[in-house]
């Protein structure tokens, strides 16, 4: 199976599990699948076995401590160690998709708000192609610095006894609203500068709406 497939029935298997046996699973499960350098293949095949291994074993009235120990991540670093390292994880394009989904959805708020405005008072539509970069590039450090974050913080609570899942869902959202911030205050403060072009509310949602069908399909074939 490939590995959509070995995803899709390893997610229908672990219903089979009991809540503690499904918990013990599922931490070694997410610390596996965060080692970014990893085969994914070999380890999603690798991952099915261990899930078989524990459901035959707890037919038998077996617990996922009795098969794999007491010490998960342990265990979890002794089977990283022999797994294939391969750079073939999509990292880039997938910081990139959430980068171009967020600009299609600004462009598209950018075309609704100022069809809005200009309702009621003159709209300046003048676009500074430089500033639109540096912009960008602003939206792509906060993206990476958010998805760093989250997943430290992911693999931070794993294997514990006692998680503060509230603080951890705190944090997360500090970090979204002080990005978020940071965005902002550079769309605002970013000068104007250089050469610039006429870029009307009907063009930047058509271009928005574009972009976000595009990103919806490619995000559609990709899952076939």
């Amino acid at each position: 199976m490939n590995v959509k497939k070995l995803i899709a029935e390893n997610n229908r298997k672990r219903e089979l599990l009991t809540p503690e046996n499904e918990a013990y699973y599922s931490d070694m499960l997410i610390y596996i699948r965060l080692q970014m350098a990893l085969s994914e293949q070999q380890s999603e095949e690798v991952l099915m076995e261990m899930l078989d291994h524990l459901l035959e074993g707890q037919e038998e009235g077996k617990t996922a401590k009795d098969i794999f120990g007491d010490n998960p991540k342990a265990f979890a670093d002794e089977i990283i160690e022999q797994l294939p390292k391969e750079k073939k994880r999509a990292v880039i394009p997938f910081i990139a998709g959430i980068v171009a989904n967020i600009v299609s959805w600004i462009l598209m708020i950018r075309g609704i708000l100022f069809l809005v405005l200009s309702q009621f008072t003159e709209v300046k539509t003048e676009v500074y192609p430089i500033a639109v970069v540096a912009v960008a590039f602003v939206i792509s450090c906060f993206v990476c610095i958010t998805i760093w974050f989250i997943l430290r913080l992911v693999k931070n609570s794993l294997f514990q006894e006692k998680r503060n899942t509230k603080m951890d869902m705190l944090k997360a959202g500090l970090v979204g609203a002080v990005g978020m911030g940071v965005v902002l205050a550079a769309t605002l403060f970013i000068p104007e500068v250089g050469p610039s072009f006429n870029f009307s509310w009907w063009a930047s949602f058509i271009a928005g709406g574009i972009l976000w069908i595009i990103l919806f399909i490619t995000k559609k074939l990709g899952g076939k």
